[in-house]
């Protein structure tokens, strides 16, 4: 339902590009924002049959969200009221209708949205295989812990998705971890029925290779740089050369991600000033993402500037296309975020060579081993994060040392090869549970 910009769509992208290996013939269903840019799903999904539709064409209205984030064109679904349920299920309805979903042998339906039930309406004798990311375990766990005052339809959107995961076939999950929030959020039986699939990586795009260092980070932070400043453009953020200078000479951490307030960017960027202070080397902290405009909490332009963090460096969003350069041009990864469902940047990174620092919660915590392919805290302890980094700052044997068994454990368990053979038996499984109506 959504249009491309999460980790989702990387997922939905990689898989309908390695199924066919396995014997499927995919056609992709995408929400977009039309106009050959960031968001458009034909440019995104180019090479795959794709049905695009176009929210600025008025094709459906923007699909909501799982985050609630004040004054963002996307609404949290809990406050999505039953008309306009009506209009995104009338909308979706028609688009699967025109890819001629009641002939599909499966629907694999990522995330828990409307979709699912313009898909009872159209093709209700299809078997539907929902993949959970995780974003719909968090708005369930906020519905549960008390909404807020403006989710005024929380407890509506709460049982529609119970249902939709109570219909499926199957249902994926990223992490064995979600199981025990799965059965408290949508029920034993759906638990019962519960597929572990991790997001993988493509192992010839990540890998070890050289990179001209001082030639990449002067071309996306100086000459075409994408970073911004809360309520500027995209570019905003633009470096000199000799402000970039740490970043062809010493250690560089990465972190990818959204600006979400899960992400913990500001607690990131405040580690970080700490860790350098603690530090002889001189380091730097590249943050690459941000969706432009998009933040939730402190913007970490801020936070540099009130932390007097230095060498923080905002790259701004690009395609996931890029994203191996820019790791291979690191030389660690970081990700603060406290509920990281995954963390599919994490074993991009390790397949690259570089050791992760992460949160040991979630995702992250089934990624990552400490002390072997990279280093573990708790969450929102920024002591613990900075004294992480300082380690990976400090001590570069040990750094190339974890980078290595990184990269071997993620060319064992998360290549997107050997995730979709896998998944292409789940489907087939579920496509065979229900009986063909001609």
């Amino acid at each position: 339902m959504f249009f491309p910009r999460g980790g989702s769509a990387h997922v939905a992208r990689a898989l309908a590009t390695e199924l066919p290996a396995h014997g499927w013939d995919v056609t992709l269903l995408s929400g977009s924002l039309g106009g050959g840019g960031l968001g458009d799903a034909e440019r995104f999904y180019a090479g795959l049959r794709v049905h695009a539709v176009d929210f600025a064409a008025g094709e459906a209205p923007m699909h909501p969200s799982y985050e609630d984030r004040p004054g963002a064109p996307d609404p949290v679904f809990a406050a999505v009221d039953d008309a306009a349920y009506e209009t995104h299920v009338a909308a979706w309805a028609a688009a699967l209708e025109r890819a001629g979903a009641a002939g599909f042998d499966g629907l694999h339906l990522h995330h828990l949205t409307p979709l699912h039930e313009a898909a009872a309406r159209v093709a209700p004798r299809v078997p539907v295989v929902a993949h959970l990311h995780g974003t719909e375990l968090l708005m369930l766990e906020g519905i549960a812990d008390g909404p807020p005052p403006a989710w005024a339809h929380a407890d509506a959107w709460a049982a529609r998705l119970r249902g939709w995961a109570g219909r499926a076939e199957r249902v994926i999950l990223l992490s064995a971890s979600q199981l025990a929030r799965v059965e408290r959020l949508l029920g034993p039986d759906v638990a019962a029925r519960c597929v572990v699939s991790p997001n993988g990586f493509d192992p010839v795009t990540f890998a070890p290779r050289p990179v001209d260092r001082a030639a990449h980070w002067r071309e996306h932070l100086v000459t075409s740089p994408r970073g911004w400043r809360p309520g500027e453009p995209e570019g905003s953020v633009r470096y000199t050369e000799a402000e970039i200078a740490p970043l062809a000479a010493g250690p560089v951490l990465l972190s990818v991600g959204r600006f979400t307030e899960v992400k913990r960017m500001g607690l990131l960027v405040r580690a970080f000033a700490r860790a350098r202070r603690e530090c002889a080397t001189r380091a730097a902290l590249v943050l690459l993402g941000g969706h432009p405009g998009e933040w939730e909490g402190e913007h970490p332009w801020d936070a540099a500037r009130a932390s007097g963090a230095p060498d923080v460096f905002l790259a701004g969003w690009h395609e996931h296309d890029t994203l191996a350069e820019f790791l291979n041009a690191s030389d660690a990864t970081v990700l603060a975020s406290v509920r990281e469902q995954f963390g599919l940047v994490l074993v991009e990174g390790m397949a690259c060579g570089r050791p992760a620092i992460a949160v040991d919660r979630f995702g992250p915590a089934e990624i990552v081993e400490d002390g072997r392919t990279g280093w573990l805290v708790e969450p929102d302890d920024a002591a613990a994060l900075a004294a992480a980094m300082r380690d990976a700052i400090e001590r570069p044997a040990e750094r190339e040392r974890r980078g290595a068994l990184a990269r071997t454990a993620a060319l064992e368990r998360w290549s997107w090869p050997a995730i979709a053979e896998r998944l292409g038996g789940v489907l087939a499984q579920a496509a065979a549970s229900r009986p063909r109506v001609p």
